[in-house]
């Protein structure tokens, strides 16, 4: 693996080059372009907060207790990380049936082009950075969020995901090739997922709830879990994950990679001889 990651590292530019040519294709025909990247999340994060901040605000405030009066941004910051969740899955399960004669003509390590859609996502996320760091200084001057040190969870958050997020595509975008009803089953769990992560509520109302413990502790193996929390806790340092959820988070990232890795360097030959 390591081998294989000096490998990647000396093919960047071709990484970079294939994430610039999927941005232009994906937007080239669009009148609005990369503002689509903002216009998704913000139009979902209005709704969401209908239905939560204002149809059910009761129940919201009891759990989010000092994130209550300012639910927008605690929507829209799990949003913007969960576009570049979602849509770097989806988009890695054809990342290799979809680009099958430049595979097989360039010379390049075949991890980049699943690798590449996790990327050409991100940087639709750090797009709209911006547009989070203005509503969070909005809140701010108001005095209803308190950011400090977890300010530096930002960073974290970001690494942790793409590291889950490599190792998914590496696996999803091999298996893909060789099981082509893995895209469809990946719309349903991604469907799945979106409900059963913190995105657009708090952990605290799982913790709170009377499920049995065993399947709060199924949930919160969930790297994705902490990977949330995280993002969070940017604006508001109480949910800031505790060491053993973190601890979870970071090891099953690392782990998803490996095993991520190592599936697609054992299927490769296979995946060639399909393409």
């Amino acid at each position: 693996m390591t081998t294989g990651v000096a490998a990647l590292w000396s093919a960047r530019h071709s990484l970079r080059i294939l994430v610039k040519r999927d941005l232009a294709v994906k937007y080239q025909q669009s009148v609005l372009g990369y503002l689509w990247s903002l216009i998704e999340p913000l139009g979902m994060g209005l709704i969401y907060w209908f239905v939560f901040g204002v149809l059910y605000s009761g129940a919201t405030r009891r759990h989010l207790g000092d994130a209550a009066g300012s639910y927008p941004l605690f929507l829209i910051t799990g949003i913007f990380a969960w576009m570049w969740a979602s849509s770097a899955l989806s988009e890695a399960t054809n990342a290799l049936t979809g680009q099958a004669r430049l595979i097989t003509t360039m010379n390049v390590p075949r991890q980049v082009f699943p690798i590449g859609r996790v990327t050409g996502r991100f940087a639709e996320y750090a797009a709209g950075l911006p547009i989070l760091i203005g509503i969070a200084v909005i809140y701010g001057a108001h005095g209803k969020i308190h950011p400090g040190w977890t300010l530096l969870a930002l960073p974290l958050a970001v690494a942790v995901q793409f590291v889950l997020l490599a190792g998914i595509a590496l696996l999803l975008s091999a298996l893909n090739v060789l099981m082509r009803d893995i895209e469809r089953f990946m719309r349903l769990i991604i469907r799945v997922l979106f409900y059963a992560t913190p995105i657009i509520y708090p952990l605290a109302l799982v913790r709170d709830s009377g499920m049995p413990t065993w399947v709060k502790v199924g949930y919160e193996l969930n790297p994705l879990v902490g990977i949330f929390q995280l993002h969070h806790s940017i604006w508001y340092p109480d949910e800031f994950p505790d060491a053993r959820l973190l601890t979870v988070t970071v090891t099953g990232s690392l782990l998803v990679l490996a095993v991520g890795w190592w599936a697609f360097r054992r299927l490769e030959p296979a995946v060639l001889k399909e393409l």
